[in-house]
């Protein structure tokens, strides 16, 4: 049986939709019970008139990753792990949180999988992991990452993921890991990358002028299960299909959706007047605040990312980002 934490998740819907063509059962795990029909619904838009018998395969768990007695009777009979439960947040107050859930909830899968002798280990880790290079230098899967720099708290607590699962690997748990880009793929449109739809939609005026990766959902989790079934092991590989700019993707969106293409560039003192805004709204009103001080320069950014490995080791080909844009905004069109 296959284990899918997170299943109700971007990915994790996905995912399922790969492995229901399969023969295996799947056992999903999810916190809320509200998400499990949008995650079908995203099913049933990948697999067609199959996704109604295919859907019988799956077995619905209600569990968190940070509470072991639930995980303890979920990993019961399993043989394979597929890693994809996270939390994503720049919000400066969510540290902790991305800590328990990131790292502490990751460190509880990987030892249940090393106690229950998981055949294989699949874990869905981010760009946002890994090193950086100097002068437009691609990034790699081996480009250094000095930890003394500032980095933003879902960078840290992805590392710090990683790190509790090359430590399982050296405890002897074969593992694989993936490293996305920003994922373009149907799911919920009000978190993540799906965002960019929903605020395209609603004729988003600026755009960053921001250059990283970007990659289907389908390819992801393809590769996914191409690592898992292979004699890989304890191997990451980045997953991005192009790197481009903010512009160029919203640009995309809005001519799929049919909606005026943002034309403002953002500028550094338009974030950092907002981050003073909400910073002086925390300190003396404790409201919300969404930017962090390191997004100012995030924001501003180019990077570039290198997919030469899976390509070369699995003969992997991605998906032009535009054609998934072109998939992923006709779900919303059907949605909303």
């Amino acid at each position: 049986m296959i284990l899918v934490t997170g299943a109700t998740g971007l990915v994790g819907s996905h995912l399922l939709a790969d492995l229901l063509l399969q023969e295996s059962q799947i056992r999903a795990l999810y916190r809320t019970k509200s998400k499990i029909k949008a995650t079908k619904e995203i099913i049933k838009f990948r697999l067609g008139n199959e996704a109604e018998t295919l859907l019988k395969k799956i077995e619905w768990v209600q569990a968190d990753i940070t509470k072991v007695p639930e995980l303890e009777d979920a990993f019961e009979g399993i043989k394979f792990v597929y890693h994809c439960a996270g939390y994503i947040s720049y919000n400066p107050k969510h540290y902790q949180l991305l800590r328990k859930i990131n790292i502490e909830g990751t460190a509880n899968v990987v030892n249940l999988s090393l106690y229950k002798n998981i055949k294989k280990f699949c874990h869905v880790s981010s760009i946002a992991a890994l090193g950086s290079e100097l002068g437009g230098k691609k990034i790699t899967e081996n480009s250094p990452r000095n930890n003394e720099a500032e980095h933003n708290n879902y960078s840290i607590s992805k590392y710090g993921a990683e790190m509790e699962v090359w430590r399982a690997s050296q405890e002897g748990l074969p593992v694989v890991m993936v490293n996305p880009g920003v994922i373009i793929g149907a799911g919920n449109f009000n978190t993540g990358s799906g965002i960019l739809f929903s605020k395209i939609n609603n004729k988003l005026s600026f755009y960053p002028p921001l250059v990283t990766g970007f990659v289907a959902v389908e390819d992801v989790t393809r590769a996914m299960v191409l690592l898992t079934y292979s004699s890989i092991v304890n191997e990451q590989y980045t997953l991005v299909a192009e790197s481009c700019s903010f512009k160029q993707v919203l640009e995309n969106i809005a001519e799929e959706l049919d909606r005026p293409v943002p034309d403002k560039e953002l500028k550094p003192w338009m974030v950092f007047i907002g981050w003073l805004f909400q910073y002086v709204g925390r300190k003396l009103f404790n409201t919300h605040q969404e930017i962090a001080k390191n997004a100012i320069k995030g924001a501003f950014s180019k990077s570039y990312y290198d997919h030469s490995k899976i390509k070369k080791e699995l003969d992997f080909k991605f998906t032009p980002i535009k054609k998934s844009i072109s998939k992923t905004a006709h779900y919303f069109k059907l949605t909303h």
